[in-house]
């Protein structure tokens, strides 16, 4: 059970994420736009997950490389799981943003 849930919400698997950015990945923070103002990656795109579905063509590229992050890591899971079903091919969750800065 636990394996599931790791592989659901993308934990428990190593990625070097500073190499992704290195190939280029865009980081796709899904937090609402108040909590992005906050704070975030720079250079950081912003689409809530809620309105993630109607605005997939700010991502035009669907084998580009996608780090999703929010607060906890929760969105980003649902924000990966929305991508990879419209066709995304390279989504990593990233989990919480602040981490995932300290990780690149």
């Amino acid at each position: 059970m636990i394996k599931i849930l790791q592989k659901l919400f993308g934990f428990g698997t190593t990625v070097n994420y500073t190499e992704l950015i290195k190939k280029g990945a865009i980081i796709l923070d899904v937090r609402s736009k108040g909590e992005f103002s906050g704070g975030h990656i720079k250079g950081a795109i912003n689409i809530p997950v809620d309105v993630l579905k109607n605005n997939l063509n700010q991502l035009k590229d669907k084998n580009k490389i996608i780090i999703t992050c929010c607060a906890s890591g929760m969105r980003s899971a649902s924000a990966k799981n929305i991508l990879k079903a419209h066709g995304y091919t390279d989504v990593h969750n990233g989990g919480g943003w602040s981490s995932l800065k300290n990780k690149i």
